[in-house]
């Protein structure tokens, strides 16, 4: 009777590693993460990256930590070693580094050299893997810590050369991933440097105020001069750091950076919270900046979920996401009318002679400067308004057609231009001064007309001195120009006015019931059982959102009332929507954002109009409105509703200064 051959293959030591080194070392920006991780397990207080062609030739780790002995470096390059895991209770991870996987995948694919001193030892010792083969440790000179040289990335499976990208991008990926390191260790000073690629140096910061200096470092001066501070505790977990103003956007999400008990992460449902903080501010496609630390207690969040520990997986996902809208949210509702500081900057990076735009336009605005948040703006006005009887709201005439030339019904005829000489020589121009109309766009700057200015009086001190100051002029009859103590702000009136009209809406929606309305006929939706025993559940709450629906057997709800204010809705796609809401995050946010969304429709239709005239206390209410409001600062699609340029810079664009 012959012997059947099994099937199965024990696989070689070598090609365990390599599989391993798949999962573990995706690009060189893999293995600096690893290495530096190490690096910080080790004590060190500076590590110094050095790259040669994108990280494939040569990443070097340079750091002053404890070191390891004779040895520990040769159980350092053994799988499945390490000196940071108790074995009793894996859940209680509070190392970076702890698999005990990357040193020895990293060789089984790479030349990999080894330098370590140890307090104890009397001099260095050296080991080397190349290709998984081993040499044994050798004395080497090394004054203290360790520097880990990794050459020929990917040498021995030269196929995955092929999906790296080209030098350039991998050190991108290189610097973020210092980036992200950095700024949750501000106490360490981080250097990257390399022939073909540009310096990182972020020194090292001490004090209460470490993190703040570090923030400044990487993310730079727009970041540093437009985020609010967070700063929440919601039972034992605590979420910090810094949220950017929704004006201060971008068309990607790197600029987000997370923690979780300090190891940076890129999970899924914390960017979902992220993108949820701002849904509110932000268009679709662009992207909010921020910088958020989670500590909690290790044993309710699992950080074994992926070899690369990028993802984590927390035990009440719906807590945390609930916590880092909840304090973002509310972050943003104490900066008031703020908006982003960028446009003024890049307003006068514009109007700034060539020979000006290299140079420092103030002191203050050195990137390495400390980092210090704006103070929280409080509310001086109450939020029970009526859009309807604002006295800034357009009239029933100016929302119709108009024939050609008339003028709303609120204003004054448009003028053709600035006319500072109108009251002498018969109305004319003096003759000395005489110069032919303006023409194209500057025709549209239409000064105050002649009972607008007997009505604007001179500003007075204490209206100068508020936030948004004092009303000049209209232009273009859809811009404020308002003056401050210290500049100018231009303010764009449709923009903000829609966002306070859409302000007061939500205050209106979140104090009363929303308005349903019923069907003649119950909408029946067939889906999972799950789905329709999660809504039956949440019905309670949906009702008091607007939809009232029941369980129609075991597998379909009935749908008897929607909210009044979405119109005529896919209904079949709403309860649909809200059912994977209710699965995801235990909370019917569609059904929010959809009112939401038709609230911001209505603010943009009940909002003063491009192109009207406005008199000077209209023009003064609707400044003192927005100064009172939250989130003014912006309009419902992220950008902001006002400018200010400072006097100083206003100055020094004319040699001023």
């Amino acid at each position: 009777m012959t012997e059947t051959v099994s099937s199965i293959l024990q696989l070689d030591e070598a090609t365990i590693n390599k599989i391993a080194a798949g999962e573990v070392v995706e690009r060189p920006a893999s293995v600096v993460k690893e290495l530096v991780e190490n690096a910080i397990d080790a004590g060190a207080d500076r590590i110094e990256v050095i790259t040669e062609g994108g990280g494939k030739n040569l990443i070097r780790v340079i750091d002053n930590g404890k070191g390891m002995t004779r040895a520990d470096l040769g159980l350092a390059i053994q799988r499945h070693c390490t000196s940071k895991l108790d074995p009793d209770d894996l859940m209680d991870i509070r190392h970076l580094g702890f698999r005990g996987e990357a040193l020895p995948s990293i060789g089984s694919i790479a030349r990999l050299t080894i330098l370590s001193r140890h307090a104890t030892e009397p001099h260095a010792w050296e080991i080397s893997v190349e290709g998984g083969r081993e040499t044994d440790p050798k004395p080497a000179a090394l004054t203290a810590g360790t520097r880990i040289d990794v050459e020929d990335l990917f040498f021995t499976t030269p196929a995955r050369l092929k999906f790296l990208k080209t030098d350039r991008a991998e050190n991108t990926a290189i610097s973020d991933v210092v980036k992200r390191i950095a700024l949750s260790n501000p106490s360490i000073r981080f250097t990257v440097t390399g022939a073909d690629r540009s310096r990182l140096d972020y020194p090292a910061a001490k004090g209460p105020d470490a993190h703040l200096v570090r923030m400044g470092q990487v993310m730079g001066k727009a970041f540093r001069d437009n985020a609010v501070e967070i700063d929440a505790l919601r039972d034992t977990v605590r979420l910090t750091g810094f949220a950017g103003l929704p004006t201060l956007n971008r068309a990607n999400s790197l600029h987000q950076f997370i923690f979780v008990n300090g190891r940076p992460v890129r999970d899924k449902m914390m960017l979902g919270a992220l993108r949820g903080a701002y849904s509110d501010f932000l268009a679709g496609g662009r992207h909010p900046c921020a910088v958020l630390f989670i500590d909690l207690d290790p044993h309710e969040v699992d950080v074994n979920v992926h070899p690369t520990k990028a993802d984590v997986r927390f035990r009440d996902a719906g807590h945390i996401r609930g916590l880092v809208v909840g304090a973002i949210r509310q972050a943003l509702l104490e900066a008031g009318h703020r908006s982003s500081s960028t446009g003024g900057d890049n307003t006068l990076g514009a109007l700034r002679p060539d020979g000006m735009r290299d140079t420092q336009m103030a002191q203050g605005h050195n990137s390495a400067a400390p980092f210090r948040p704006a103070q929280p703006y409080r509310p001086q006005a109450p939020m029970d308004w009526d859009w309807r009887q604002s006295v800034y709201r357009p009239t029933q005439d100016q929302d119709e057609a108009a024939t050609p030339g008339a003028a709303p019904a609120m204003a004054e005829q448009p003028q053709q231009g600035f006319s500072p000489f109108a009251d002498s020589h018969d109305g004319g121009v003096p003759a000395a001064l005489d110069v032919p109309p303006m023409q194209g766009r500057m025709a549209d700057v239409a000064g105050p007309s002649a009972d607008t200015r007997a009505n604007m009086a001179e500003p007075s001190h204490e209206q100068l001195a508020r936030p948004l100051g004092a009303p000049r002029a209209q232009i273009f009859e859809n811009y404020i120009l308002a003056q401050t103590d210290d500049g100018l702000v231009i303010v764009d009136q449709h923009a903000a006015h829609e966002r306070l009209v859409y302000e007061k809406l939500k205050a209106s929606l979140a104090k009363k019931t929303i308005a349903r309305q019923g069907l003649l006929i119950p909408h029946v939706v067939e889906m999972e059982e799950d789905d329709v025993a999660r809504l039956e559940e949440a019905s309670d709450q949906l009702t008091e959102l607007g939809l009232t629906l029941e369980a129609f057997g075991p597998g379909a709800v009935a749908v008897r009332e929607t909210p009044a204010i979405l119109g005529k809705p896919n209904i079949e796609a709403l309860v649909r929507d809200i059912a994977d809401d209710l699965a995801e995050w235990n909370k019917a946010t569609r059904i929010e954002e959809k009112i939401l969304h038709v609230a911001a429709t209505m603010a943009c239709h009940g909002s003063i109009r491009s192109g009207r005239r406005l008199r000077p206390e209209e023009m003064d209410a609707l400044l003192r409105e927005m100064e009172a409001t939250p989130h003014s600062g912006q309009c419902n699609h992220g950008r902001p509703t006002y400018v200010e340029l400072k006097l100083g810079d206003i100055e020094r664009l004319f040699g001023r200064s």
